[in-house]
């Protein structure tokens, strides 16, 4: 039998030897050319018993499942457990609508999820935008980057919109189920009896305290979650920072497109939020950014970042520092590594984050909502929390192609757009920026892996070394050099160092052979 190691490079040289193939004949071509509606919270707060009894649903039956978080992955499965029947108790910090600067792109994966799921309204009367690709920017030159949906339904596309206009729609849809209860409160522990969790300990706004128990808490609390060093072991990284704006009635040079720029340091995102408003983020590498208050921030933006920026949208964005309203978010990075908990389960940011550059937060959320919901369905009763804890190690091998996938991307995809002193590493960026521009299968299978309509670890691989390999072709032409075939070394050499970390943190052998874990067999708990 053929190791799988081998048959992948041989197609990764294939791709990038093809590849290589394009540039020469384009280089013989042309010789010499360089070239929510608001959540009223007093309607729905769940009357309880006092702190230390059960907590009990409208009917007067027992809760199924209680939820800590109404975010996007919260609020999303407390409607999916609560169509499928279970009794659902979420308790939320803020019923508010929430206002961020993340989480406001939908790949053509998710939005297939949201399907799965029966929230596709959630994205309509939100003045949400459809996306059809990206458009990537480098020192002067341009390409379009489609997502490859001729195979799909003429609705599926991704989807860009106010964050918390899209978590208020799916708060409202989950709530008017009869068995689903949303609370504002502050979750402040987790209830443990015996190495079980049994519930929550929150407290109301208005401060009281109370318990609220299930068989199952599921732990959504987002990516500043207080309660996920319970459930798992976090390495949470910090890369960067983004700096957020908002640019108004902006005419973005591709319509219905993410815009990507390969600035100085860092990359740089436009995409439409609505149909008057064009948000950017300006990535900073560090944890430090400069200082809002002071005017510091607003100098660099003018500065450093406005030079970089199209010519179309300069305008808009300098109106837009002017006008103020600058925003930071720290850009977390975090593998999944559950310590399985009879009785409990993280999801969400609280459970795996990514870099956002490529959106695909929302993506993995709702795939793993999917993985989750049909891993349950079986299940009538959730009261053997051993047994339901071990069935339930199966969750964390089913997400990992689709979840590792789209986190092993992103990922590596920041680090390759970051700007480096380093030759081996331009070459890489501009070898990335050119495979892309080829079109064809040079672009279709990384944006397909991107859009999360590609769940494949192996293309990516594929593709990652192909990018490397037609790298080093690039410098061979039209003689190769010892400088130059030193430098082709080094940037295969970078190449591994990117991804193969990231892979290593994924888990290998979840990400690539997921048949071989015991987990990925077991069935329900017998009834």
């Amino acid at each position: 039998m053929v190791d799988q190691s081998v048959v992948g490079w041989i197609l990764a040289s294939l791709l990038g030897l093809s590849a290589l193939y394009h540039l020469v004949a384009k280089r013989g071509r042309r010789r010499g050319e360089r070239r929510e509606c608001v959540v009223e919270t007093d309607s729905i707060v769940t009357t309880g018993k006092q702190c230390g009894s059960e907590s009990v649903n409208g009917d007067g039956g027992e809760v199924d499942v209680v939820i800590v978080g109404a975010g996007v992955a919260g609020a999303a499965l407390a409607h999916t457990l609560g169509k499928d029947g279970r009794r659902v108790h979420v308790i939320e910090r803020d019923l508010t609508e929430p206002d961020r600067i993340v989480g406001e792109l939908l790949q053509p994966g998710g939005y297939l999820k949201l399907i799965e799921l029966g929230l596709e309204d959630c994205v309509e009367e939100i003045d949400a935008q459809r996306v059809f690709g990206y458009a990537l920017f480098k020192d002067g030159q341009n390409t379009r980057l489609s997502y490859p949906l001729e195979n799909f339904h003429s609705d599926v596309s991704g989807r860009s919109f106010h964050n918390g206009r899209f978590i208020q729609r799916m708060r409202e849809k989950a709530s008017t189920l009869p068995n689903v209860k949303l609370e504002q409160g502050t979750v402040t522990s987790l209830i443990e009896e015996n190495g079980t969790i049994k519930g929550v300990q929150y407290k109301t706004k208005d401060g009281k305290e109370w318990a609220a128990y299930a068989p199952l808490t599921i732990v959504c609390d987002g990516c500043f979650s207080n309660l996920r060093r319970s459930l798992c072991k976090p390495k949470v990284d910090v890369p960067s920072c983004f700096v957020g704006l908002v640019l108004e009635k902006c005419q973005l040079p591709y319509a219905n497109h993410g815009h990507v720029i390969l600035a100085d340091p860092s990359p740089i995102l436009f995409y439409p939020i609505s149909s008057t408003e064009v948000r950017c983020l300006v990535d900073v590498p560090g944890q430090k950014v400069p200082n809002i208050a002071s005017g510091e921030m607003a100098n660099y933006l003018r500065t450093v970042v406005a030079p970089q920026v199209p010519h179309e949208i300069q305008e808009a964005f300098v109106a837009a520092i002017d006008k103020g309203n600058i925003r930071t978010m720290p850009n977390r990075s975090m593998p999944a590594d559950p310590q399985p908990t009879p009785g409990a389960l993280l999801m969400g940011d609280a459970f795996n984050m990514r870099h956002p550059l490529t959106g695909g937060g929302m993506t993995v959320a709702l795939s793993d909502i999917v993985v989750l919901r049909d891993l349950l369905k079986p299940l009538r009763d959730l009261n053997d929390a051993p047994t339901l804890c071990k069935y339930l190690e199966s969750f964390y091998t089913l997400r990992k192609p689709v979840a590792s996938t789209i986190n092993t991307l992103a990922g590596a995809l920041y680090k390759v757009f970051c700007a480096s002193p380093d030759p081996a590493r331009k070459e890489m960026r501009q070898a990335c920026f050119d495979y892309l521009s080829l079109g064809g299968v040079f672009s279709n299978g990384p944006v397909s892996l991107l859009s999360g309509l590609n769940p494949r670890p192996l293309s990516l691989v594929l593709h990652f070394f192909a990018v490397a390999i037609y790298g080093v072709g690039r410098l061979m032409l039209p003689f190769p050099s010892i400088k130059r075939m030193w430098t082709g070394a080094t940037l295969i050499s970078a190449a591994s160092g990117i991804i193969f970390p990231i892979i290593k943190a994924e888990g290998v052998r979840q990400m690539f052979f997921p048949a071989t874990v015991p987990a990925y067999y077991r069935g329900p708990p017998a009834k």
